[in-house]
């Protein structure tokens, strides 16, 4: 009787452990959690204790006494801090599943398609000891591709960009696989630590990542607007001249000049992929075209620098915030047809 019930708790999960933001897919019930890849802490007697995880210690970031620290525990798709990134999946654990009582869970991961052995250990370590009773890897590349709805099984070539807030994934699939694939690490936090670089170069005014970013999705382009100007944004920051609080107004043009070398990245990551693509799947991509997937794909603009650049037809996809975690949740709900994607390291 009390498997029985077990049972019933028992939720399976797929997470998207991104460097910007983590989703969790529960099996059955589809994505329930999406929240802030942040976790804010205090060390005491040289232990640290977890004050406050995901949006709450978002707000915290660039903001905290010296006592707090507020820290991404991933960085470029994987692991930076190891203890407290499993506070965080243990937090996040424990946020689906608002019982107490559940059984341990079954959980995939996806993972940069670059990562190393070492790396991925450390992620499925971390998931094991939030209280997993198994824990799988995916690439992400063809978690986002199944996310995105794209038909990775059929004997045709599929191209996939996946940017996230670390890492951009470029890959070449086919017939449920990998054929090519390449992760540069390009990605959101890149683009906002340029756009924090050139305000101080171009304008001796220093802003902070949550100014960045919010510079990036109000009015982030990827390439020159046709007036050479575009909208405009007023924001605050420090002088560097004076050390006085400032405010001043950036443009679109600006933005698209501080962006140019991440994007350039990522444009000659995709030419890259092209030309390491065998030439008949290289035929189906100039039919199908390039998918587009991951928060980064958001940036105004970017369908059509790359497609300046390739001449090939960019689309962007429907859910593309969400397209891995839906990849990887798919992969829990189709686990006996995807079982040569994930990786259970038995």
């Amino acid at each position: 009787m009390l498997g029985a019930l077990s049972g019933l708790f028992s939720a399976d999960m797929a997470i998207d452990l991104g460097t910007a933001n983590t989703l969790v897919y529960v099996k059955g019930r589809g994505i329930i959690l999406n929240e802030p890849s942040v976790v804010a802490y205090h060390t005491k007697d040289g232990k640290k204790q977890v004050l406050a995880v995901g949006e709450d210690a978002k707000l915290m970031l660039g903001r905290t006494p010296g006592s707090i620290e507020a820290i991404r525990p991933l960085r470029d798709g994987v692991i930076a801090d190891f203890d407290v990134a499993e506070e965080m999946i243990k937090h996040f654990i424990r946020k689906v599943h608002k019982r107490g009582n559940f059984a341990k869970p079954k959980i995939i991961v996806c993972v940069p398609h670059g990562a190393t052995p070492v790396e991925k250990r450390a992620i499925r370590e971390s998931v094991l000891s939030a209280g997993a009773r198994k824990a799988g890897l995916i690439a992400e590349p063809i978690a986002a591709a199944i996310g995105a709805g794209m038909p990775i099984t059929d004997p045709t070539g599929n191209m996939v960009v996946d940017i996230g807030g670390g890492t951009t994934e470029v890959a070449v699939l086919s017939l449920g696989d990998i054929v090519y694939a390449r992760s540069v690490r390009v990605g959101g936090d890149r683009m906002d630590e340029a756009i924090i670089s050139y305000l101080r170069r171009q304008h001796n005014l220093l802003i902070g990542e949550a100014t960045a970013e919010r510079i990036k999705t109000s009015i982030g382009v990827a390439r020159m607007p046709d007036d050479g100007r575009g909208q405009a944004m007023e924001i605050r920051g420090r002088d560097l001249l004076n050390g006085v609080p400032k405010e001043t107004e950036i443009t679109q043009a600006q933005v698209a000049e501080a962006l140019a070398e991440p994007v350039q990245q990522i444009c000659e990551a995709v030419m890259q992929a092209l030309e390491s693509t065998p030439p008949d799947l290289a035929a189906d991509i100039v039919d199908r075209g390039v998918m587009l997937t991951g928060g980064g794909a958001l940036l105004g603009d970017l369908d059509l620098a790359l497609r300046e650049q390739t001449g090939l037809a960019i689309s962007v996809a429907d859910e593309t915030l969400n397209c891995v975690a839906l990849g990887t949740g798919k992969s829990l709900e189709y686990e006996k047809q995807l079982a040569h994607v994930i990786d259970f390291g038995n």
